[in-house]
């Protein structure tokens, strides 16, 4: 139990220090996280592990949906695919299937790997 106070301080602290777009970031690698630990659950057959899981990956989407500056253009369509996922999310947590699961994470490896792109461009160019 000690190692489980500073590995929490630390990313506490991870969090609080974070960027807004390393905070995009870790909630991106944190859904991606969520979806592999539902995954793993539906395989086992604990379907209480996987919808809290799934509620997990819901929750990050809604959180992503609510932080998105709508005055760009760009915003409206990663608003529009968001809610896709949601919604994508809200069925393989009714029905139990990994194969909606893996469509999700394509989605969402997608952004992210975009967004490390946009992260690294504008630090290029900052």
């Amino acid at each position: 139990m000690a190692y489980q106070q500073p590995a929490q301080a630390y990313q506490t602290n991870s969090i609080n220090t974070a960027t807004p777009g390393e905070l995009t970031l870790m909630l991106y690698n944190g859904a991606l996280k969520f979806i592999k630990l539902a995954k793993a659950a539906i395989a086992e057959q604990r379907f209480d592990k996987a919808h809290e899981n799934n509620m997990k990956v819901q929750n990050i989407i809604q959180e992503l949906m609510i932080t998105l500056d709508r005055k760009y253009p760009v915003a409206e369509q990663m608003f529009l695919l968001y809610e896709y996922i949601h919604q994508r999310m809200v069925e393989a947590n009714i029905k139990k299937e990994a194969a909606i699961l893996d469509e999700v994470e394509g989605l969402i490896v997608q952004f992210r790997d975009t967004w490390k792109q946009a992260m690294a461009l504008a630090k290029t160019q900052g």
